[in-house]
């Protein structure tokens, strides 16, 4: 009688997993990262405008400490940050005994890539694409072996200085930085 009953609530349990918003995906912990404006880290590429200051602008990688090294202010930590935060810090440090009122714009130039393993022909680093799902990420990836599972993908994310792991349906969009895995089938 016990089993029967566990088996009708994890039955229930599972049929209310699919009415779920895709914000909290279903059979995860794993949050979409969709929530308010995108957070920069390691491997991002920024590209810093100061206006009628050419010297002053260019490209910046965040290093894997979530710095990047700019001219006259030194090591600035973006980690976390959004462009507009960035911005604000940079033009704080230009202001800082260098120029009297800094016009700073800071925007991603290149996401940092996302990678995939597992069950696809070529798995690796690939270049992060904006609204790619991972439908998207496998087809770049030479799409699905033979022996894929391809309802259920594994996922690693990281945001907000905290990993999350779960799986993903293939319909879900993939984040900069994600670490994917296609597992194999069991039959």
């Amino acid at each position: 009688m016990q089993r029967r009953a566990f088996l009708g609530l994890a039955l229930l349990g599972l049929g209310a997993c699919t009415t779920l918003p895709q914000r909290q995906l279903p059979g995860t912990s794993v949050p979409d990262g969709l929530d308010g404006p995108y957070r920069l880290d390691s491997g991002d590429k920024l590209r810093v405008t100061v206006f009628e200051q050419t010297a002053l602008s260019g490209t910046f990688t965040i290093d894997q400490a979530g710095y990047i090294a700019y001219p006259l202010v030194g090591n600035v930590a973006v980690r976390g940050l959004t462009t507009q935060e960035v911005a604000g810090a940079l033009t704080r440090g230009l202001r800082n005994g260098y120029l009297t009122k800094p016009d700073v714009t800071v925007e991603v130039d290149t996401y940092r890539p996302f990678f995939i393993m597992g069950e696809v022909r070529n798995p690796g680093q690939y270049t992060y694409v904006n609204t790619m799902s991972i439908e998207t990420a496998v087809a770049i990836a030479g799409g699905f072996t033979s022996r894929a599972d391809e309802r259920h993908i594994g996922v690693s994310r990281r945001l907000n200085g905290k990993t999350y792991t779960g799986t993903l349906p293939p319909s879900a969009l993939v984040r900069p930085g994600d670490v994917l895995k296609v597992a194999q089938r069991l039959f």
